[in-house]
């Protein structure tokens, strides 16, 4: 199994990587990508991703952390590492008033137009989207870029069946987290019913969103992410094996990473000439 979302960058990490991995493989989960929300950001993750063999990393902006200071140039650079396999999380939410949701919608643009360019430049990686209360405002953005539709993936999916249905018809992936175990989140549940199975993914979020049974459990972590899998499952009348092995698959297609049986690309050096 492997997390395809997470923070490890976040301070419920940052002195427990290493246990946080081993508790993680112990569990099954021989894998993770630590997902970036600003340019620091970025980097922090890149330089953990570089350490650690099962670990790869995003570069990108949140709408929740747009406020902060940009390097656009750092967003590359971290980007251009092979240890970089997506760009984001970017989007926008509606869930809270502040950054201003013309700021968001200002960074959100000037981010998908870098992104554009630096597509042509080669640097074409799959996008991974925040998207809060926001299908109305940002599928429409999304759609009017050149950017591949079937290489978005809106990740910790909250919404309902009807707005998974626009996502896929849009053409992007979904990702479920925790959520997703909630008793009170039935229309969650039933979009994970009507995914196409080469379509869907999981994720922890973590320190976020501990699924059932353990869900008063504080930092969310990786080795969770089994009883995402196992509610996946059932909902889908499949067997724990059979969708843990779909999962994967997808993650590896998706993400363009190796990560069966545990096996996974060698860490490479933060700044290596060779990988700018």
């Amino acid at each position: 199994m492997f997390d395809s979302h997470c923070h490890l960058t976040f301070p419920e990490f940052t002195t427990r990587v290493d246990d946080v991995m081993r508790l993680a493989r112990a569990e099954g989960v021989f894998g993770a990508i630590t997902i970036a929300t600003s340019s620091a950001d970025a980097e922090r993750s890149l330089e953990i991703a570089c350490r650690h063999p099962d670990v790869w990393c995003s570069a990108g902006i949140h709408p929740l952390h747009c406020d902060e200071p940009i390097d656009w140039e750092t967003l590359r650079r971290c980007g251009a590492d092979p240890r970089c396999v997506a760009w984001g999380e970017l989007g926008l939410d509606n869930h809270y008033p502040k950054p201003p949701r013309a700021l968001q919608h200002s960074v959100l643009n000037e981010q998908l137009a870098r992104l554009e360019r630096w597509a042509k430049e080669g640097l074409a990686k799959p996008i991974v989207i925040h998207c809060r209360e926001a299908f109305d405002d940002l599928l429409p953005i999304l759609a009017s870029s050149s950017l591949p539709r079937d290489r978005y993936v809106f990740h910790c999916f909250t919404g309902t069946a009807d707005e998974a249905r626009r996502v896929l018809d849009f053409g992007a992936w979904i990702s479920f987290t925790g959520v997703v175990t909630f008793r009170n989140a039935k229309e969650v549940a039933a979009a994970a019913t009507l995914m196409p199975a080469d379509r869907i993914m999981v994720e922890t979020d973590a320190p976020f969103l501990t699924p059932d049974p353990i869900r008063t459990v504080r930092p969310n972590e990786p080795r969770y992410i089994p009883h995402i899998v196992r509610r996946i499952a059932e909902l889908r009348g499949e067997t724990f094996e059979a969708c843990a092995e779909r999962l994967d698959q997808n993650t590896e297609r998706f993400f363009g990473i190796s990560i069966r049986r545990g096996v996974a690309s060698p860490p490479t050096r933060v700044g290596d000439p060779s990988h700018a």
